[in-house]
């Protein structure tokens, strides 16, 4: 029997809730397919900063190397704001994935039937199966450059920087998700002004050349935020740096019909990954029951899919969450008159039972 063990990151706000129910899911497929997991829970994030004054801790940092994946609730609290930036509860957040070697930040973009309505895009603008994967580089570019405030604070400047080799081992993710799939590429950068974005350019076009069957295309950032909502059909797997893809796929999740259904994988390059919902910590609804799980529920997915190898558990949480979707259940943020509406942990038991 294959045996896994994973940290679990509750964080803030609403993570505490969703945790609790991508735990139960987890431990559901696990059951039915045969495999074990053990599960060590940790702080990050303002939970952190409560128990011991930072956003992450050494312990958590061990805890997290020495598992075979991540899942992370939620991370951020309004109450944090007037708090120095390196000490803020979303530094945890960075820092982790820093220190874990997360570079290759996985977003599907793909929206239920059931959920159609809910996009502010027309039907004929969606198409009829939307499915776009972002490749998000995440731990370099301007969230991890150089920052600096004046004194007075009227001058302060953030520093966008990249390698080759990190744009080399990006893009080599990239080809191989499109290797898998429809064999096309989108690179989005904005190569017209930027250095950084010549350099990448140039290192994704010599990439390219190891994989001759994807066909790519090169967009500048502000021309590809408007194609996916002309036609985001279009798209198969777009390749983009840390701050464009982290703009780019929060647009994608309103296309998409809703943030709270869409996960994230972020992988190192032996396929250990963090795993998290795209949505935020949301604490003004956080403890009533209102947070949509299935974001989170869908990151267990992927990471039975990346990490696990455990292709067939995975497929059988995508296919418990669209059967529910489709029976007419919804939690708050995806309610309308004539739905069946549910909370939190609802929704959690009614995918345990359709898996």
């Amino acid at each position: 029997m294959a045996k896994y063990q994973i940290a679990v990151l509750p964080g803030d706000g609403i993570g505490h809730e969703i945790t609790e129910e991508a735990v139960k899911v987890l431990k559901t497929v696990a059951k039915k397919f045969d495999f074990e997991v053990t599960l060590e829970y940790a702080n990050i994030g303002g939970a952190a900063i409560d128990a011991s004054g930072i956003p992450l801790e050494q312990a958590t940092i061990d805890l997290c190397k020495a598992s075979d994946a991540i899942f992370l609730g939620a991370v951020g609290h309004d109450k944090y704001n007037d708090l120095p930036l390196e000490i803020r509860p979303e530094r945890g957040l960075l820092q982790i994935r820093k220190e874990l070697g997360v570079f290759s930040n996985i977003r599907p973009g793909i929206i239920f039937d059931a959920l159609k309505s809910f996009s502010p895009l027309k039907a004929d603008r969606i198409g009829d199966n939307l499915d776009v994967y972002i490749v998000r580089e995440l731990t370099g570019g301007i969230y991890f450059g150089e920052h600096h405030m004046s004194d007075d604070e009227t001058f302060a400047f953030d520093k966008m920087m990249y390698s080759e080799a990190e744009v080399e081992r990006i893009a080599h993710t990239a080809f191989n998700i499109a290797m898998k799939r429809r064999k096309k590429l989108t690179s989005v950068d904005k190569a017209n002004v930027l250095a950084s974005s010549r350099l990448w350019r140039k290192t994704v076009e010599k990439v390219a050349k190891a994989y001759p069957e994807v066909t790519l295309e090169h967009l500048y950032v502000d021309n590809a935020a408007m194609q996916l909502v002309i036609n985001p059909s279009q798209f198969d797997v777009i390749l983009t740096s840390n701050m464009f893809g982290d703009i780019l796929s929060d647009e994608m999740s309103v296309i998409t019909g809703s943030i709270g259904v869409l996960p994230s994988a972020s992988i190192d390059a032996n396929q250990k990954g963090l795993y998290e919902p795209v949505h935020g910590s949301a604490p003004d609804i956080a403890g009533k029951a209102f947070a949509n799980p299935i974001a989170s529920i869908l990151s267990i997915g992927l990471m039975l899919t990346y990490t696990m190898n455990q292709i067939e558990a995975g497929r059988a949480i995508e296919s418990a969450v669209k059967s529910v979707l489709d029976r007419g259940y919804r939690t708050k943020d995806i309610y309308k008159e004539g739905d069946k509406l549910v909370n939190t942990h609802e929704m959690g038991d009614l995918i345990c039972e359709s898996i």
